[in-house]
């Protein structure tokens, strides 16, 4: 008797564990009975919200789905223009579940694959706003229109797959690698052909001005030299002038100063040697002189 209430109450505890289920915060659930979504009277599907919830025990199986906000933010893609010029296209995507049947039925309740299909459906849309426009229509003036426009494309091909798309942000647009190194390319070759005209007329403007500089120094020096020799011949001549008046004053005098100035000259180096006659007139003031 002992045993059998033992079993019962074993039963009982394992049907009251397989009867009940928490849902965490932040995400909601629904219960697949026989591989069916449970259902209500209207035909709606019974979403079960965070906290303790009952099943059917053993026969039911439960689905937790997170109910959060979600961002979908891959990988940049290739757009096309309405001039035919490709664009990279950087974009986001937030978006969350509102239909817990359809997302579970449509997207295996797999948030991975979910993405995967919305991506594309997002950038269908994308593409059809991007293949309407422009380069300069896109950057200049009509970004916000292609997001609001998208946003809506999105919204209605994404009801299907229970997701409510609540943005669609392109967050940045970029030419192809090849095409922005090509523009780069002739950027640089322009910006170096400037700088080319720019070097080349400095350095005619620098030839200019150092021709300049140096035929004013020519000219400086010419008016030196010229000065030169004019200041030094009125010296010369003022020197003979002087030698002329001072001749003529005492010649005898002069004479003798000029020999003393000689000898003064001839003799300044002791290993000078000067052969000359004793009767020569250049010791004429060093021979026995009569005393006055």
């Amino acid at each position: 008797m002992k045993n059998f209430s033992l079993v019962l109450l074993l039963a009982a505890v394992v049907l009251s564990f397989s009867s009940v289920f928490v849902v965490p915060e932040g995400q909601k659930a629904i219960v697949m009975l026989f591989s069916k979504v449970q259902k209500d009277d209207s035909g709606e599907a019974i979403v079960y919200s965070p906290g303790l919830q009952f099943k059917v025990p053993f026969f039911s199986q439960v689905r937790r789905i997170d109910a959060r906000i979600q961002t979908l933010d891959g990988t940049p893609d290739r757009f096309v223009t309405s001039e035919k010029k490709d664009l990279i296209v950087d974009s986001y995507v937030k978006w969350r579940v509102n239909d817990f049947s359809a997302f579970y039925l449509r997207a295996r309740g797999d948030k991975q694959y979910a993405e995967a299909l919305l991506k594309q459906k997002v950038n269908n849309g994308l593409r059809t706003n991007f293949g309407s426009r422009t380069i300069r229509e896109i950057v200049s003036g009509e970004r916000s229109e292609l997001m609001e426009e998208a946003l809506v494309q999105a919204s209605e091909s994404a009801q299907e797959l229970g997701i409510e798309v609540l943005d669609v942000r392109v967050k940045q647009i970029n030419l192809p690698s090849e095409v922005s190194n090509s523009i780069y390319q002739r950027m640089r070759a322009e910006r170096t052909a400037v700088a080319k005209e720019h070097r080349s007329e400095g350095q005619e403007k620098a030839e200019t001005i150092r021709a300049e500089i140096d035929r004013r120094v020519t000219v400086m020096l010419a008016d030196a030299e010229r000065n030169a020799r004019t200041v030094r011949g009125e010296g010369d001549a003022q020197a003979a002038a002087i030698y002329a008046n001072a001749y003529n004053k005492d010649a005898e005098f002069f004479g003798f100063v000029r020999s003393l100035e000689a000898y003064k000259k001839t003799f300044k180096d002791k290993q000078d040697v000067m052969v000359l006659s004793p009767d020569s007139d250049f010791f004429r003031y060093m021979k026995g002189a009569a005393v006055q």
